[in-house]
């Protein structure tokens, strides 16, 4: 478990966040149902390279919520204001699920200020397969449904398809991932957060273009959810992107193969 700590931002919400290590500064940006511990094992490892800072997002995990809405581009301009706080004039940026797509707008709206960029395992195409489950909850807003009735079944259902057979997430992260999931708060704003994504996803690769940074796109190879032919359009949309689909990986790769996936971030990074 990462080692975390309470930051006020400059608009008064309260912040959780995590900071190690020491070099260039990398920047770890999470999905859902999880929160900033998801990165616990690859931030160690990237840590011996770079000062990492992971956070919970705004409205999820331990962070309270600010005001406004919650695109991608609402979430890219909350990452630059706590960039701006940090005083870091231009950052690494690794996101996975719905912390891959904030990390694309940050990189196609603000190219000053980031200097290369990883994406992993994440809806950037509305029109490409997804698992039916992805499917069936973009429909008619079923999602913010299930998610107010049945948080233990959602949970639950992530972690069975997130992580190959045999593998558990440890149990002081496991609680800490389900005490902050099970709060009304946060998944009123996930479900604000996935109501967001899915009425922009449509326009979202218009910004694809405009990513001029070096990108490296890691993809689990088994990722049930979001199969590796988002990867593939995606990598020809980026202009200088490089592809590597993680073998046997699955959705949360950043927990049980860290190892690989901080040694091929360190290559290019």
């Amino acid at each position: 478990m990462l080692a975390t700590m309470y930051q006020t931002a400059g608009n008064g919400k309260s912040l959780r966040l995590a900071r190690l290590g020491s070099g260039p500064p990398l920047v770890l940006l999470h999905g859902y149902p999880d929160n900033l511990q998801i990165w616990c094992e690859l931030a160690l490892r990237l840590a011996e390279r770079f000062e990492v800072i992971a956070f919970d997002w705004p409205g999820m995990g331990y962070s309270e919520a600010w005001p406004g809405g919650a695109t991608p581009t609402h979430m890219a301009q909350r990452l630059l204001h706590l960039i701006d706080q940090w005083h870091l004039p231009t950052v690494t940026l690794v996101g996975t699920d719905m912390g891959a797509q904030p990390a694309l707008a940050f990189a196609a709206l603000y190219p000053e200020r980031i200097h290369q960029l990883v994406v992993m395992n994440a809806l950037v195409f509305g029109d490409a397969e997804t698992s039916w489950e992805i499917e069936l909850l973009r429909r008619f807003g079923f999602n913010r449904w299930v998610l107010r009735r049945f948080p233990r079944a959602v949970f639950q259902r992530a972690i069975w398809t997130f992580l190959p057979r045999g593998v558990r997430l440890a149990p002081a992260l496991r609680a800490d991932l389900w005490q902050a999931f099970r709060r009304d708060a946060v998944r009123a704003f996930i479900s604000k957060m996935c109501a967001g994504y899915q009425g922009t996803l449509a326009a979202l690769p218009q910004l694809y273009p405009k990513v001029l940074c070096p990108t490296l796109i890691l993809w689990g190879e088994h990722d049930r959810h979001f199969p590796p032919v988002h990867a593939e359009r995606l990598h020809a949309a980026l202009p200088h992107s490089r592809l590597h689909i993680v073998p046997r990986a699955q959705h949360w790769m950043v927990y049980d193969l860290a190892e690989p996936l901080a040694a091929r971030i360190k290559e290019v990074a």
